[in-house]
């Protein structure tokens, strides 16, 4: 084998040619030139498949000893090793950074996630160009690159149509194709996706049989079996981040119905079936117990009985969205093997990003954006309980109920968000590579994190960590290689120190001691009190003999405690994780966070066309008054659709036409929608039409008066009883001339949504005292940018 001659610590890697004897004329004898030679890894290099399912707990997956079938998760842990005591941040996109990079998630900004990010350097959600991603340095080295899914690592001042890229996967993340999203989360029968930085739209509708979770394994396929054909010779790197389980939990109803009956019993039922699965297939040590429920999380037999057949079948939902989600895993396994390279490829499956996510209320939700807004109220049992049914399919937007996380995450403590204990942390992970990995089936348990993932994709591949990346010098990897294990079942654990830390949940571990402190829990979104980061109470835990967390130390040992606790501090002060922020609706503010915005002022001026722009790239109207203003020219036969739409289905407003008439919808969660009219159609010819909002004020989601113009002639009015206070939706989006992804009005689909007249301009105005029912074209310009 010929070694490997590239200096590989500097990417790009020099070109740095030999001098040799140059002729005058190309046919002298003397004429010679090495060959020209593709860039390739070392010999040996593995492919690289990692997948990361979304929201998914350590008790949830039956590899794992959970109820939720997965047996591609199985087939792969037969001939792998299952990792028990692996880690990740307790949130999304911190997780995602970590894994993507090497590096703890405040060493590169994402202290949470995007949309709560503040000015402060861990916290920013900027990645610094210190810390090169892994799919660039693994590009640079020869390794053919693609991402399919979810990325939530783009900050949300940079995810307009406009960027800039940076931060996006095929930008300067690396990877060479991507189709996915960005953000937090989408819906899967209608998805806002992304072809590199260029928006598509789904290539078939949800009555057609269109699913997320399988365009992404259909696309990834693809991608494997065309790499192949054309540069065989090359390795490749694929990242498969599916929407799946994140809420909403969108399923095909075939598949929930497979679980139908399996969770009548409830959660506390199901927490200790699950345990006394875990131990027969040995993931958890035999001398493990299963933590108590506390006090927070309400008991099975303490919810309405009219309610539990909902409950359960939101945990039916869920099971089967798990389980679909690993089969079309398996069909990319299946792909690899039909191709002959599964023994070859290094495949990571880890189960989850973080614990199972509690962030769907005590009772669950039909549109889980009612919490995010402060709104769970309006979902009543007796709502619920209507919407059964619905639960899954494409007019849901659900999400299952506290209960469900708690017993997805047996046997620990606690869920999603709460970065102190094990059950926000700990998610069960398989690695596969049988020419890597001798042992078939086996169990590792030695303390793993995210962070450890690309260093050990670097050892196996023979690559060395990058000093200088596009002439930046990179900081060493804060990640721990994994090889080691893969073949020394019983070698002492090399990483041995890690702090955790999320909205002031924190925690340390230290060579098998683990000192906790949960700050705030992860579903009271409204009220509640949250104690001073000084008051509070901590606990101590030896996870030599304590698997999850059961026995509390801290009255026995409180030297020890407070050694760990010093500890924590400095290793947060190494990592830029203070200051310590637990602020809510403050950093959901942007101006108030500290970060920057995409646009300013109170104007904002738009043109025929624009699409795909998330809440963050449009101007604020949420809690104020506001007007649209839109000059078009009206044909003939008169006109219908959207002038301009934001949200959906789940949440927002549209200023649209009505078979002729000037109408405004404002949908509040999808529960409620309020409709005005105008009393006529609008003449043909070029006209100005506008709608002006006048908030009711005296607090937060409250109604308005909307009157409607024709070149600022009144032509009707009404009201608005509620709004939305915080946010539309974490994937629809505002669309000019047309609406992408579900309608916010029930009037209309987005197949009939494109208006048929011509549109000038549409120009929002917010929170303004002016009423200028006719703007100047020749001004309007001039206004906007002015009011900017």
């Amino acid at each position: 084998m010929r070694p490997d001659s590239h200096a590989r610590t500097m990417l790009p890697i020099p070109d740095r040619p030999a001098p040799t004897l140059t002729t005058y004329d190309a046919k002298d004898p003397d004429t010679a030139f090495p060959p020209i030679e593709p860039l390739l890894p070392p010999p040996g290099a593995p492919n690289v498949l990692v997948v990361l399912l979304d929201d998914v707990g350590f008790g949830a997956s039956s590899v794992f000893g959970g109820p939720c079938s997965t047996p591609t998760a199985e087939r792969l842990a037969s001939g792998g090793l299952r990792f028990n005591r692996f880690h990740t941040t307790a949130l999304c996109a911190p997780t995602r950074q970590a894994l993507l990079t090497g590096r703890n998630h405040h060493s590169v900004g994402m202290g949470s996630i995007t949309e709560t990010a503040t000015s402060a350097p861990g916290n920013s959600s900027l990645r610094p160009n210190t810390k090169a991603p892994l799919a660039l340095t693994l590009k640079l080295n020869g390794y053919s690159t693609a991402q399919f899914g979810k990325c939530h690592e783009v900050p949300v001042w940079q995810s307009s149509p406009m960027g800039p890229f940076d931060a996006w996967p095929s930008g300067g993340g690396g990877f060479e194709t991507f189709y996915g999203f960005i953000g937090g989360e989408n819906n899967q029968w209608d998805p806002a996706l992304y072809d590199g930085t260029t928006p598509v739209e789904p290539p078939a509708t949800a009555e057609e049989g269109y699913h997320l979770t399988e365009d992404l394994a259909d696309r990834a396929v693809g991608w494997i079996r065309q790499q192949k054909a054309l540069m065989p010779d090359k390795p490749f790197f694929v990242y498969l981040a599916p929407g799946a389980t994140h809420a909403p939990h969108h399923v095909p109803k075939e598949w929930a119905d497979k679980y139908a009956g399996a969770f009548d019993d409830g959660w506390d039922v199901q927490r200790e079936r699950t345990f006394a699965r875990q131990k027969e297939l040995g993931v958890v040590p035999q001398d493990a117990d299963l933590t108590p429920r506390h006090a927070e999380i309400p008991s099975w037999d303490d919810m309405p009985d009219e309610l539990k057949p909902v409950l359960a079948r939101q945990m039916e939902v869920y099971a089967g969205f798990l389980e679909h989600v690993d089969h079309h895993v398996g069909r990319i396994v299946d792909t690899l093997d039909d191709l002959g390279i599964l023994d070859d490829t290094l495949v990571y499956y880890i189960i989850g990003d973080n614990g199972a996510s509690a962030e769907g209320t005590l009772n669950g939700a039909f549109n889980e954006m009612a919490n995010f807004n402060g709104m769970a109220a309006l979902e009543t049992p007796e709502f619920l309980i209507s919407k059964l049914d619905e639960l899954g399919s494409p007019s849901s937007y659900n999400h299952y109920a506290v209960g469900w996380a708690w017993a997805m995450c047996s046997p620990l403590q606690w869920t999603k968000q709460v970065a102190s204990h094990w059950g926000g942390t700990r998610n069960g992970t398989i690695v596969h590579w049988p020419n890597g990995i001798a042992e078939r089936g086996g169990l590792r348990s030695q303390f793993t994190h995210v962070i450890d993932v690309a260093p050990t994709i670097l050892e196996a591949a023979g690559l060395p960590e990058p000093t200088m990346v596009n002439g930046v010098q990179q900081s060493p990897m804060e990640g721990t290689s994994m090889l080691y294990t893969f073949d020394q079942p019983d070698s002492p654990e090399r990483h041995d120190l890690q702090y955790f830390e999320m909205f002031g949940n924190r925690g340390i571990y230290h060579r098998g001691w683990s000192a906790v402190t949960k700050h705030r829990t992860p579903w009271v979104m409204v009220g509640g009190t949250i104690p001073a980061f000084d008051d509070d109470v901590w606990e101590l835990y030896d996870g030599s003999v304590d698997f999850s967390q059961a026995h509390d130390l801290a009255a026995e040992r409180p030297e020890l405690l407070a050694k760990l606790q010093r500890l924590w501090l400095i290793e947060a002060t190494k990592y830029g994780v203070l200051p310590l922020d637990d602020r809510t609706a403050e950093r959901i503010e942007p101006s108030m966070a500290g970060r920057p915005t995409l646009l300013h002022g109170t104007s904002q001026l738009f043109f025929a066309g624009m699409g795909r722009l998330s809440e963050n790239s449009v101007v604020s109207m949420k809690n104020r008054s506001y007007s649209i203003t839109a000059e078009v020219d009206v044909p003939e036969p008169g006109v219908h659709g959207v002038l301009i739409a934001q949200g959906g289905r789940f949440g927002g407003w549209s200023v649209w036409v009505d078979r002729g008439r000037l109408t405004y919808t404002y949908n509040v969660l999808g529960i409620h929608e309020f409709t005005v009219s105008a009393d006529e159609p609008v003449p043909a010819g070029t006209h100005q039409l506008r709608m002006e909002f006048a908030y009711d004020g005296g607090g937060l989601a409250k109604g308005g008066l909307v009157t409607l113009f024709h070149d600022g002639t009144p032509v009707g009015s009404g009201r608005v009883e509620a709004t939305q206070p915080m946010v539309f939706s974490a994937d629809e989006t505002t669309d000019v001339g047309y609406e992408s992804g579900t309608s916010v009005s029930s009037g209309y689909t987005a197949r009939t949504s494109r208006f048929t007249g011509k549109i000038h301009w549409v120009q929002l105005d917010v929170g303004t005292d002016d009423h200028d029912h006719v703007i100047d074209p020749e001004e309007r310009l001039r206004i906007a940018m002015a009011r900017q």
